[in-house]
């Protein structure tokens, strides 16, 4: 797992480069913000997060729970998806705008066009929506 990303993926990167092709500009994992969001717009008080299907168990066709060692990967993902909601909550409560993409919008038999993705976001960054989800807004239920 040590050579698995946090950062700067393949997604990250498709987000970042096209809003930056957009005019905007941005901050990158904000220290000082719960769960160090990846891209921060301090002047429109807004975050956006990519996720992982699998890395942060998103209910899509992108995800599929592991047949090996499955206590530690109900317990792994269940985690993240902890993590995920606390920091998305303390976020809110601190005044930020959220938006979340998800990998399968990017990748995989759910893909939108990258244009439209990109075109979605810029319009929550000109709003003042509170929240925008990139794909459905479920996670998987972690079996016991």
């Amino acid at each position: 797992m040590s050579g698995i990303r946090g950062r700067n993926t393949k997604p990250e990167l498709v987000i970042r480069s096209g809003l930056h092709r957009l005019g905007f500009r941005y901050r990158l994992h904000g220290p000082k913000l719960p769960g160090k969001p990846d891209l921060v717009f301090p002047g429109r008080k807004a975050v956006i997060l990519v996720h992982g299907c699998f890395w942060h168990g998103h209910d899509c066709h992108m995800f599929r729970w592991p047949a090996t060692r499955e206590t530690f990967w109900r317990e792994k993902i269940a985690g993240n998806i902890a993590r995920d909601t606390s920091g998305r909550e303390k976020l809110q409560n601190l005044g930020w705008r959220v938006a979340e993409v998800w990998e399968c919008q990017l990748r995989g038999k759910e893909r939108q066009p990258v244009e439209i993705v990109l075109e979605r976001l810029a319009e929550f960054l000109d709003s003042s929506e509170p929240r925008c989800v990139m794909g459905t807004d479920r996670t998987v239920t972690v079996p016991s």
